[in-house]
């Protein structure tokens, strides 16, 4: 559950995100042994390298691991996360790391030519002391926190699912070092939740005079946004304690995508519809994007040329078929395909095609139902209009159809749309006929916009490869 802290009013602002302090000494930690593996293995292996050879190697190496590292946001606090998480992610950000100084050797070979043995070495090496040092320190802080060491006391202040479900959590989880003292709330017996009736520690007043009493570390005030004015008083007498206050915020019923706090001058802001690529992450998705749109391009170019003259043989028209549709933010964009129909429909009306449409060639037919029509979308995804993993972008008039039908339609344009994406490798590629079907389409698209990972992406394009290609429902 995620928490902010509410601080006296100053230049700053009157709330403050809970940043981990612990950080960026993690990050001096993860590349301190990343470069003294490295310098440890060099001296071991009695390499002769190059002082621009090893700068060159270390460089890539950490410069990648810190990109993943902080797309999958590696240096957040782990106290009640998932160890299973926590590994998988430092592995990822490992392998990442890996293959981009692999590939960088075939295109830098004058400053990267490493032993093979030297690399395996190193890699598995740094891999190792990497997932070490965290295993470490998370035991040792645990056994610190059961031990009752470094424990703070607590009291929730608000008797709803909402402080339950924190009670619970702090229960389950006792690692955190936080001891409840109980939850309070001022309401009768006989206006609570049936499933909270006595149990209830006591009034909101008797949370305050223990506080007053320095018994109290933590208040936890899990109250509905539309109690403002409840709030507010209660904020204004813990002004009279010394303990940390936190409000628990029921913003679940926006049903938030991205959302992250933002400062503007001294005044604190929550974006409720935001993208995931920022900073560390948007540099990382683009660079993801060029390296798999250049390989996969490599490797389809003299099928896409035989494609081409086949489209040009058996119909008449262009080879190209460029139709705008929607891309990030909802700016027009211009998408490729190889030409399928024997018409080009770009305009405010664009019909879906279905089974044994008579707009669609021969050729086109088995091109669609193939995907190979899509093929020159990976160009469009070096130009910056695409992306190789996102939302499939639909034709400017399907757009503005489903925009005034389907409730969030328009939030799948957050991101750059995809060649392919979570929606199609669950089945929902092709005509979309009903309207049920184009919600759950966008339901995926959101979805996949919450969860974005690199190695989300990674399994979406494996599933693509598998059973993403060839889709009946494509006509």
């Amino acid at each position: 559950m995620d928490s902010i802290s509410v601080r006296n009013r100053s230049h700053k602002g009157i709330i403050q995100s809970n940043v981990n302090s612990f950080s960026t000494l993690y990050r001096i930690i993860d590349i301190t042994l990343l470069v003294l593996s490295y310098l440890l293995l060099v001296k071991l292996f009695s390499i002769q390298v190059e002082q621009l050879d090893i700068l060159t190697e270390l460089a890539i190496y950490i410069l990648v691991y810190q990109l993943v590292a902080e797309s999958f946001d590696i240096y957040r606090s782990w106290r009640a996360a998932s160890l299973f998480l926590m590994l998988k992610f430092v592995s990822l950000a490992c392998l990442c790391s890996a293959v981009s100084l692999i590939t960088a050797s075939f295109f830098l070979p004058q400053w990267i030519n490493f032993d093979h043995t030297f690399f395996l070495s190193w890699m598995g090496g740094s891999f190792l002391l990497l997932l070490g040092w965290r295993l470490l320190l998370r035991e040792m802080l645990f056994y610190c926190r059961k031990s009752g060491l470094n424990s703070r006391s607590a009291i929730i202040i608000g008797a709803n699912q909402l402080g339950y479900s924190l009670a619970n959590q702090l229960l389950a989880n006792d690692h955190l070092g936080i001891k409840l003292q109980g939850v309070f709330d001022d309401r009768d017996q006989a206006r609570l939740a049936h499933e909270f009736r006595n149990q209830v520690t006591g009034t909101v007043a008797d949370a305050l005079a223990k506080a007053k009493n320095n018994e109290v570390d933590y208040i936890y005030i899990a109250m509905p946004m539309s109690a403002e004015k409840r709030i507010m008083q209660i904020l204004n007498l813990c002004s009279d304690t010394t303990a940390t206050v936190f409000i628990i915020p029921n913003f679940f019923i926006y049903n938030l995508l991205n959302a992250r706090w933002q400062n503007i001058g001294s005044i604190q802001t929550l974006s409720v519809f935001d993208t995931p690529f920022q900073g560390a992450s948007e540099l990382l998705k683009r660079l993801e994007d060029i390296v798999l749109a250049s390989v996969i391009l490599l490797v389809i170019s003299v099928p896409m040329l035989v494609i081409a003259g086949a489209v040009k043989c058996t119909s008449k028209g262009p080879v190209i078929f460029k139709q705008r549709r929607y891309g990030l933010d909802g700016k027009a964009i211009t998408v490729y395909k190889f030409r399928s129909m024997s018409v080009q429909e770009n305009g405010t009306s664009v019909t879906q095609a279905t089974k044994n449409d008579p707009r669609v060639t021969p050729l086109g037919s088995f091109l669609r139902r193939t995907s190979l029509d899509e093929l020159p979308q990976f160009i469009n995804v070096l130009q910056g209009r695409m992306s190789v993993v996102g939302p499939r972008p639909h034709a400017v008039a399907h757009n503005e159809q489903y925009r005034k039908l389907i409730e969030g339609y328009m939030l799948r344009h957050k991101v750059r749309p995809g060649i392919t994406g979570l929606a199609q490798v669950n089945g929902f590629r092709g005509e979309t006929e009903t309207i049920n079907k184009m919600v759950q389409r966008v339901e995926y698209d959101l979805d996949y916009i919450h969860r974005w990972s690199v190695w989300l992406d990674i399994q979406i394009v494996v599933a693509t490869i598998f059973k993403g290609v060839v889709d009946k429902n494509a006509y």
